[in-house]
């Protein structure tokens, strides 16, 4: 086996190593994890419904139709009535004529990129784009371009001096680590749709932003013009999984052509099953949303007054930039000595200089729990 012990030790010495602690029990704002309690604001369950006993309910009826494993890919066997049922539910939802899962969001996008685009092809993606959208541009084999953050300016810029044969625009609906929102609309305005298309990833939107949980496409009310719309199963919806949806043209060719669609396992029918009656809890119960936004406003005015400077989001994703990924990781152990769980994000992971302490809020979050987190970063301020 060939040396590695020295990028281990420099991972250590730059304050980037990375280590995973250990939960127990549900999902929700208190957690044990390596044996301490903890009030938690680092999970991506935004609606408060990963631990929900009618989704626990479905998942345990469904094993007894379904079993545990699908056994295959889903073009072999392993495509069920209850992926079928889902994938028809999703594209209503969302507004779309066909819908198609995968196993996650990230091979989603590799699926999505590499099947449509090829080496005579540009694909121009926001700088913040989650890092599955590069990898997937890399793998296709097109040009890849980055424009300015959420920069209209910049992307038309790439997209005037491109004479590649096909462009896709991709970018974040919201994104992961800032919880900005792309500027849909803007982008969509100044794109010639003759030769380009554009692929939302909608991962930290869906399910939490607008009326009835679309996302961003509905926050912004944009549906009908963005042409590929990707959505993940494992953070508002709470259980697993991914989705794309669009035309019956763009799920038919992504069948034929994806490669992380076809040559993998199928997600177990009983997650399909569960994730039916989360899709019923994310469209109905639209008093989710609005606690989550009365949370984060909270939140937000109590910490501007301790002086913090926020990054400009609405969205759960409410980072404090610290700077270095030392004083990042020394903010978020001081946090858990305080028995409260927040993420240190550091480089690669965000550009260097930009380490953070990212906060994400829930709806089984409440007001008392939002204070505690004040009173504690008081204590660092």
């Amino acid at each position: 086996m060939f040396e590695l012990n020295s990028f281990l030790q420099q991972q250590r010495e730059q304050k980037l190593y990375r280590s995973r602690i250990t939960c127990e029990g549900m999902q929700g704002p208190l957690q044990v994890c390596d044996g301490k309690s903890f009030l938690s604001f680092c999970s991506n369950d935004y609606l408060g419904i990963a631990a929900d006993p009618r989704i626990a309910k479905s998942l345990c009826n469904a094993t007894e139709q379904y079993g545990v494993g699908s056994g295959a890919a889903h073009l072999i066997n392993g495509h069920t009535s209850a992926h079928h049922a889902l994938e028809e539910e999703l594209a209503d939802f969302t507004g779309r004529e066909r819908a198609l899962l995968f196993s996650t969001g990230y091979m989603a996008n590799l699926g999505i990129v590499s099947a449509l685009v090829g080496r005579n092809d540009a694909v121009i993606a926001d700088k913040l784009v989650h890092a599955s959208l590069i990898d997937a541009a890399k793998l296709s084999g097109a040009k890849l371009q980055r424009y300015h953050h959420a920069g209209v300016s910049s992307l038309m810029d790439r997209l005037a001096k491109a004479s590649d044969t096909k462009k896709l625009i991709v970018t974040d609906g919201v994104f992961s680590m800032d919880g900005d929102i792309a500027p849909l609309p803007e982008i969509i305005a100044n794109v010639d749709k003759s030769n380009s298309a554009i692929l939302v990833d909608d991962a930290h939107g869906i399910g939490v932003l607008g009326e009835r949980g679309r996302g961003c496409v509905e926050y912004f009310d944009c549906n009908d013009d963005v042409e590929i719309l990707m959505g993940t199963l494992g953070k508002a919806f709470g259980t697993f999984g991914a989705f794309v949806a669009g035309s019956e043209t763009l799920i038919e060719t992504l069948i034929q052509s994806a490669r992380s669609y076809i040559f993998t396992t199928a997600m177990p029918a009983a997650i399909a099953e569960a994730t039916r009656t989360s899709l019923k809890i994310v469209q109905s119960e639209n008093e989710r949303r609005e606690k989550l936004q009365a949370l984060i406003t909270q939140f937000r005015t109590g910490a501007k007054q301790l002086g913090f400077d926020l990054a400009e989001s609405i969205t759960p994703i409410q980072p404090i930039i610290v700077g270095s990924a030392e004083q990042a990781l020394q903010m978020s152990n001081a946090l858990s000595d305080q028995g409260i769980l927040v993420s240190a994000i550091r480089p690669p992971t965000v550009p260097a200089g930009t380490a953070r302490l990212r906060i994400t809020f829930s709806a089984a979050h409440d007001e008392t729990q939002i204070e505690k987190l004040l009173r504690a970063l008081e204590s660092l301020a």
